[in-house]
């Protein structure tokens, strides 16, 4: 008994004599290369040419510097959020009981996938996606970025920052800001204003 396999569905078009030479095909992409030929070339002679890019590009993660001390109070919220388990942080004390600092802070570069929700989730606004794409290391030990290579002071960042700002959580209707909502018991207690008004529970 043979069987029969149907290769084709029943209402697939049949090729012609002249579709099957494909010549239409070839001269198609012939003619887009032969357009393309004449037209100024868009391509980046990098890195002896750089684009410009805006603030909404995720780059290599880093840690704010405002003032000369770091924003970071180790609360371990990006390391637990990173997918790839590509943050490690051990938290110290500090003079202040109310504030901590990261003693250890290091980003794994090889694991990193750059997806921003270190960033999202941190509420003092401590790390941020620069706008840095062009960095390498030869070694795996090299990818492995210790405080000191992540601490970016914070008008480096300004443009960024800002359109954080902008982004954050439009459900609220306003804009909500992280920094001011979260340490008012720490400004309060240590009798500080926050925007240049006195904070008020």
């Amino acid at each position: 008994m043979a069987i029969r396999v149907r290769t084709a569905p029943p209402n697939e078009r049949k090729l012609s004599w002249w579709d099957r030479l494909y010549l239409p095909a070839i001269l198609t992409g012939l003619r887009y290369t032969w357009g393309r030929l004449f037209k100024k070339p868009f391509t980046v002679q990098y890195p002896e040419e750089r684009i410009e890019l805006g603030p909404e590009f995720r780059g290599r993660p880093v840690l704010v510097v405002e003032d000369g001390r770091e924003r970071c109070v180790a609360c371990g919220l990006c390391a637990r959020v990173c997918p790839p388990f590509a943050i490690h942080m051990q938290a110290a004390e500090t003079d202040d009981p109310k504030e901590r600092y990261p003693a250890v802070f290091e980003i794994n570069m090889l694991r990193c996938i750059y997806c921003g929700l270190c960033e999202e989730v941190c509420p003092e606004e401590a790390i941020v996606m620069s706008p840095e794409y062009d960095f390498v290391f030869r070694t795996r030990e090299e990818a492995i970025y210790t405080k000191e290579k992540l601490l970016v002071d914070k008008k480096d960042l300004q443009a960024r920052l800002s359109w954080l700002e902008k982004m954050r959580n439009p459900q609220f209707g306003q804009r909500y800001r992280f920094r001011i909502r979260n340490n008012i018991h720490s400004l309060k207690a240590r009798g500080l204003t926050a925007q240049g008004r006195e904070v008020a529970l």
